[in-house]
């Protein structure tokens, strides 16, 4: 018997020293798993809103218009609501002029529409709580951009 003593001491010897069947030999062990599908990424690009939420949407631009004259002629008095001196949204001086003229069309006239947009850009920013812009149909039709220059009054100062 004491020959097979001496390869059994060995085995064990063996089997300690390489830790088979200790708990730090099966956690060390790694494990794989060979993927069965390839995902692929698509990169999203995300769009600014198209849209701006008005505050004031549904809501008159125009309180009245009314018509008085001066020593240059007859002017067209528009009076802005509330909402016609804070909206910022787009579109809203096509609207605001389609309400002055459902209120009064005579005011469709050559530099009319012109007069009235200078008003809605600019007047708004540099007299935002002026009582009324004043629209002259006797003041030259000389296109936007020159009624901007003559703020808003081509042909002459207010008066």
């Amino acid at each position: 018997m004491t020959r097979w003593r001496y390869p059994v001491a060995v085995a064990v010897a063996a089997l300690a020293v390489a830790g088979c069947g200790s708990q730090e030999a099966e956690q060390a062990a790694p494990t794989t798993v060979a993927p069965t599908t390839t995902a692929q990424r698509t990169a999203v690009t995300l769009a600014p809103p198209t849209t701006t939420v008005d505050p004031y949407a549904g809501l008159p631009l125009i309180d009245e218009v009314r018509w008085t004259s001066n020593v240059d002629g007859p002017r067209l008095l528009v009076f802005p609501t509330v909402a016609g001196r804070k909206t910022a949204a787009p579109g809203t001086d096509e609207t605001a002029w389609q309400e002055v003229l459902a209120l009064d069309s005579s005011a469709d006239s050559p530099g009319m529409r012109d007069q009235f947009l200078c008003h809605w850009v600019w007047a708004r920013m540099v007299a935002p709580d002026k009582t009324s812009w004043n629209l002259e149909p006797w003041r030259p039709a000389v296109g936007y951009s020159a009624t901007v220059s003559a703020n808003c009054n081509p042909g002459g100062p207010e008066r």
